[in-house]
């Protein structure tokens, strides 16, 4: 007869390589996704040569001198782009999965709370008024300051919304529908500050609302990439409490977790991490609702697997859409944001055909 305790230990073995082999499969396809970006465009190069190229940078960057055109193509603009969407899709991928398990509603993300609006808020607020201070910063902390703007604006928009779903009475409906109007409340701020602003700034505020990875160079790669992967490593180490607080508020307390504390820190790490990369790019819906979801369907609900695999799938579909955006119809190039509005639209579409539309009832 069979010990029903060795069998239990046996399934929990097989799941968790099963789980396992979906993460590195995903991160084996997006540095795949990534070699295929690195070479999409009107200028082709062959994958050794890209891998010798990576390498040569890396190892010896003298020995690129003799290949200056393909040291700009790839060093200095396609590699930058490439790692901007695979940080920006982490980082929203990972807050709206978290946001999900905090607020213990499926169609929560950065965007539906209205916390990409009001990011672009903060930071329209530092192109169009940080010149009266610019001057006394240094050139190398001006994105600091948009970023700041972004972060504090997108917190705020945080805070009401959990203040919001602490409301007796509040469901997942009203938590939706607040972030709508959260988001269209911060458009209206935007706007007015295109329609007081010069031309300038006004076509440097527009992009931004579009969406796009115009921004990327190294500079926003070295300010980006040491927050999303902290903030990654930390709301990962959440992933237990998480996994507890999707029982109820009551259970999570009696295993001695601190909900409220919780939901704080973890709402707070997920915007600074969502804003910080909205500061460089702008409004881009819709990642941090079709990463986690998903996630779900391919690895479950154990946060400790769902966060990394909503992560990776966030890059691999920001990635992918980027390199559309500027391949699709070249030379010219279209806003990033305007394809993920389209297929975040469809995957909505697909979640309500599918039944889900019962999570907002």
């Amino acid at each position: 007869m069979k010990n029903p305790e060795n069998s239990t230990i046996t399934l929990y073995l097989c799941g968790k390589k099963h789980k396992l082999i979906i993460l590195f499969s995903l991160l084996v396809l997006l540095f795949m996704t990534s070699i295929y970006a690195l070479n999409s465009g009107s200028y082709h190069l062959s994958f050794d040569r890209i891998c010798t190229i990576l390498y040569q940078a890396m190892v010896n960057p003298g020995l690129l001198e003799g290949t200056l055109s393909e040291k700009i193509v790839i060093i200095d603009f396609r590699l930058p782009r490439a790692l901007l969407a695979i940080f920006t899709g982490i980082s929203l991928a990972i807050a709206g999965c978290v946001m999900q398990a905090l607020l213990r509603n499926p169609l929560v993300s950065p965007f539906t709370l209205g916390l990409s609006s009001a990011a672009s808020f903060g930071a329209a607020i530092a192109i169009v008024f940080g010149g009266m201070f610019m001057t006394f910063i240094p050139e190398e902390f001006q994105n600091g300051v948009i970023i700041l703007c972004a972060f504090l604006l997108g917190w705020l928009s945080v805070l009401i919304i959990y203040a919001i779903s602490k409301m007796k009475g509040s469901s997942s409906a009203t938590l939706i529908l607040a972030g709508v109007v959260i988001g269209y409340i911060f458009t209206a701020g935007v706007m007015i500050l295109k329609y007081q602003t010069n031309d300038e700034k006004l076509r440097e505020i527009t992009l931004w609302l579009m969406g796009g990875m115009w921004g990327a160079n190294w500079g926003a790669i070295i300010i980006i990439a040491p927050i999303t992967l902290l903030c990654l490593l930390y709301l990962e180490s959440l992933a237990w409490d998480l996994n507890s607080l999707s029982a109820g508020d009551d259970i999570a307390k009696n295993l001695g977790v601190n909900v409220n504390r919780l939901r704080i820190k973890g709402l707070f790490i997920s915007t600074l991490a969502a804003s910080a990369c909205l500061a460089f790019t702008g409004i881009i819906g819709f990642i941090g609702l079709m990463g986690p979801h998903i996630g779900r369907m391919l690895i479950g609900n154990d946060n400790r697997y769902l966060i990394p695999c909503s992560a990776l799938l966030g890059a691999l579909i920001l990635l992918i859409s980027d390199t559309a955006a500027r391949t699709i119809m070249d030379p010219v190039e279209i806003p990033v944001g305007v394809i993920m509005y389209v297929i975040g639209g469809i995957f909505f579409l697909f979640l309500i055909l599918r039944g889900k539309h019962r999570m907002i009832t």
